[in-house]
């Protein structure tokens, strides 16, 4: 007798199991719904806040390397002495400054962008310091810095299409 009770509660028992078990997964599913919908929105309203920041700081790079092109920096910084060492330092000095000011732009760029940019500022020191080797005078390290950018892009360009192409991917 107490066995046939025994079967018969668990008969009763078990939709109200199954039933819990659905509802418990249901609940469970609606919940992890809700918090990943809180974090998309979160992530927006952060994106939306922070964007405007970002093109900032996009368009202080791009300016510097627009400054530190060699036609353009040439043209801005011009040689206080005929001595080519001291135009070069200076025109080394100029572009450091440039940089030094927009340090804490890195902080709102991707690695990569900030690597390259890094690396075009590198680029054009070098090539004044190549030139400042094949210079006898202030005059002609301009004249060889400009006659070597006639032939080919200045290193800041490859700078400026990496920026552009990371702003294009903002949108």
């Amino acid at each position: 007798m107490e066995e046939t009770k025994f079967i018969e509660l668990l008969f009763y028992l078990l939709p109200a199991l199954i039933t819990g078990l659905i509802a418990y997964y249901f609940f469970n599913l609606h919940t992890k719904n809700e918090a990943g919908r809180r974090r998309y929105l979160l992530h927006r309203e952060n994106q939306r806040n922070s964007l405007p920041i970002r093109l900032q700081a996009y368009e202080r790079m791009a300016l510097f390397l627009e400054r530190i092109n060699p036609a353009k920096l040439l043209i801005r910084v011009n040689p206080t002495t005929a001595d080519k060492e001291t135009y070069e330092i200076q025109l080394i000095s100029a572009i450091e400054s440039e940089f030094d000011h927009n340090l804490a732009q890195q902080i709102y760029l991707s690695d990569e962008c900030w690597n390259v940019i890094k690396a075009s500022k590198n680029a054009t020191i070098q090539l004044i310091r190549k030139a400042g080797m094949q210079a006898e005078s202030a005059d002609k390290l301009r004249e060889l810095v400009l006659s070597d950018m006639l032939d080919k892009q200045p290193p800041s360009h490859a700078g400026l299409a990496y920026i552009k192409k990371e702003v294009g991917e903002l949108w």
